[in-house]
């Protein structure tokens, strides 16, 4: 069964990162380079920083095993293109180190439970990390598949369900769940926010079936293998990807290809003509790369400009395409929207991951990225910032766009966490203010012992 397991590893193309043009060549040519094993480095690789290309494939695993220093001078040729995650999957493989693969077979219990949670799929308070727990790390396949039924999509689109399940089975093995933030409850919970917001009235009334697969599909695979840091740290780094797609959208573009490379290595729409797969393919990549933070301001430019004119129709294809771009712009960072209970816990999450990009970029004595030195910045202040001048105007936008319950219910929570999060800090102002008080007192009282002339202290 292992051997089966490791030439099955062997021979899957993977999820890529790909294209028709000629940077499929440049692409290949770059990662059929000798790569040390033990290190996670590209070698051969140049740069103003040759010693920084760092390989995402293995660089987690060797961060929590405390090394990035090479053992030995063996190196190994990778021929074949795999995902990120699918790449520490074989190696652990080929190594004779067992997989920790989530066990299929549930507690009746816990099924049971996950089915009720599924009922209530719609609710804004919907739990997703206890879903995950209930479905044994499983909650994006088994979430995705509910609601691909729910809007009766598998029979319209007449999916094979194998090659449906084959699929999504691989979009969450290519979520990296070493990973605090970017992993594939993160996809789960942006599929589950994505799905509130398709039944909002002026969606729901309006869009077609079509609109919302892609939806759906779009929300599973928006961050699929991501390496855990941002764009910058990939340029200056000079990671493979950042060349690839030329320094823009490079994580976007790259999650977009690997969900176009594992829906044609799965067949999923290949029963459907050549052009309308296509055409799938495109406008999927068109959601998926609206979430490039870096473009923020020009989709809320025009998504403000759509709403003063009140010239955004619905019954037109690109506008309904546009409305869903915005959607998923919102699914993807509504969790200072989530009640505080949850919105709390994704807090804590992503501001770890930037502070372990800042601390590989300390190792690697580059410069740290903003927010992600955790010696100068704290989770209430990265809160606060980010829901002042990147949440509030986007969801007061989609407000005006979609005036309901639960758009007031999404700004009021944002508004009970910013106080939250300011409370919180200004708990910590004074700690840190009583802290320092304390250490200059007891310095200044070490002083005044020191300056006592020696025949007071003898008499």
């Amino acid at each position: 069964m292992l051997e089966t397991m490791i030439s099955f590893c062997i021979r899957r193309r993977g999820a890529i990162s790909y294209d028709s043009s000629d940077q499929t060549a440049l692409y290949i040519r770059m990662l059929d380079v000798r790569v040390r094993s033990q290190v996670g480095f590209e070698p051969e690789r140049r740069s103003s920083h040759p010693y920084l290309c760092i390989d995402f494939r293995t660089l987690h695993t060797r961060l929590s095993c405390g090394s990035l220093s090479s053992d030995s001078g063996t190196e190994k040729r990778v021929h074949r293109l795999l995902s990120f995650q699918r790449y520490l999957h074989s190696s652990r493989l080929l190594r004779g180190i067992p997989q920790q693969i989530p066990l299929p077979i549930l507690d009746e219990d816990y099924s049971g439970q996950a089915r009720c949670m599924l009922e209530k799929v719609g609710n804004w308070n919907f739990d997703i990390f206890l879903f995950d727990k209930l479905t044994n790390g499983n909650s994006l396949i088994t979430l995705t598949i509910h609601l691909l039924n729910q809007y009766g999509l598998v029979d319209l689109f007449q999916l094979d369900m194998v090659k449906l399940w084959r699929f999504l089975v691989l979009v969450q093995e290519d979520y990296h769940n070493d990973n605090p933030y970017h992993n594939s409850v993160h996809a789960a919970d942006v599929t589950q926010a994505m799905y509130c917001y398709l039944q909002e009235p002026m969606l729901a009334k309006s869009l077609t079936s079509y609109d919302i697969l892609l939806g759906i599909l779009a929300a599973a695979t928006h961050d699929l293998d991501h390496p855990g840091v941002n764009q910058p740290f990939l340029i200056k780094s000079d990671h493979y990807l950042a060349t690839l797609y030329r320094n823009t959208s490079v994580l976007e573009n790259h999650h977009w290809k690997s969900a176009v490379g594992l829906l044609r290595e799965t067949g999923l729409f290949s029963h459907l003509p050549a052009e309308d797969s296509m055409n799938m393919e495109r406008e999927l990549g068109s959601l998926i790369l609206a979430t490039d933070i870096s473009r923020q301001n020009d989709y809320l430019s025009r998504f403000r400009t759509h709403l003063d004119q009140e010239s955004l129709c619905l019954s037109n294809a690109s506008h309904r395409h546009f409305a869903l771009q915005m959607a998923l712009k919102c699914a993807d960072i509504c969790n200072p929207c989530r009640p505080w209970e949850l919105s709390k816990q994704w807090s804590e999450k992503v501001t770890e991951e930037f502070f372990q990009q800042g601390d590989i970029e300390k190792k690697h004595k580059l410069e740290v990225s903003p927010l992600c030195d955790r010696e100068k910045n704290t989770i209430s202040n990265i809160q606060i910032g980010f829901m002042t001048y990147v949440a509030e105007p986007l969801f007061g936008e989609w407000a005006r766009f979609s005036n309901t319950r639960l758009s007031q219910t999404m700004l009021g929570h944002m508004g009970l966490n910013k106080a939250s999060w300011s409370g919180l800090q200004q708990e910590q102002t004074i700690v840190s203010e009583e802290a320092e008080l304390s250490t200059a007192s007891e310095e200044a009282g070490g002083s005044r012992s020191k300056e006592i002339p020696q025949g007071s202290r003898e008499s």
